[in-house]
């Protein structure tokens, strides 16, 4: 199951996490204290090639002729 981070709406915002079903609705509130939270999004997935963990082109992980580098 995916580990969801969440923060407080109020400050001082408090981050926590939660291990949650993708099936199951979002938090509403936090599960302790019941403030108002809402869900954090935060970076992406990264993705393996077959054979290795490098990127394509070798460079930063955009892939050659992309011009980043």
């Amino acid at each position: 199951m995916p580990i969801y981070v969440y923060e407080t709406v109020a400050a001082p915002h408090e981050r926590f996490e939660v291990r949650q079903s993708m099936k199951e609705e979002a938090l509403t509130r936090h599960p302790q204290t019941g403030e108002p939270v809402r869900r954090v999004i935060s970076g992406g997935f990264g993705y393996l090639q077959k054979g290795g963990s490098a990127p394509a082109g070798g460079g930063g992980g955009c892939g050659a002729g992309c011009g980043c580098h």
